[in-house]
């Protein structure tokens, strides 16, 4: 008669080193979460806002740099021109401000749009070399753009 050799019981040490094992791949897979998370954030949140926040700024300094040209183009000879035009007020939920360069002059000024953060710069259009243009403003409320012929 042959004696089976073959056990269903584990032995204390194979019993520890399963136990073991399991909580090794649980603490693998707990430290790939955690970083997936972090990750997720970064890359698929605030990279595409930012994205979205340049494109929206280039569109609005496009938008004040027509609308300053505009005022340019059938301005008087003597007297001044005013308009008022309205700006979303915020891009993806935050605020941002519209200035013109001041370390710029002449055919090189540039129109500034941040957010502290995201930043573009638009030419202004075919007037930098003819006139100076300063000021600055937000996207809150209604703007105004004024066109004085004697330079105040």
């Amino acid at each position: 008669m042959t004696k089976n050799t073959f056990s269903l019981k584990r032995t204390n040490d194979e019993a520890v080193s399963t136990i073991i094992e399991y909580i090794n791949i649980t603490a693998v897979l707990l430290v790939m979460l955690v970083i997936v998370m972090i990750v997720t954030n970064a890359v698929l949140i605030e990279g595409p806002a930012d994205t979205l926040k340049y494109h929206s700024f280039v569109d609005i300094g496009n938008g004040v740099s027509a609308r300053i040209v505009d005022i340019y183009v059938i301005a008087p000879q003597t007297g001044s021109i005013t308009t008022e035009f309205d700006l979303p007020d915020d891009v993806a939920e935050k605020e941002y401000m519209i200035k013109m360069d001041p370390y710029l002059t002449g055919a090189s000024q540039t129109i500034i749009v941040s957010d502290g953060n995201i930043k573009s710069r638009i030419a202004i259009g075919g007037i930098g070399a003819t006139r100076g243009v300063t000021g600055n403003t937000s996207g809150s409320g209604i703007n105004r753009i004024t066109y004085n012929s004697g330079g105040v």
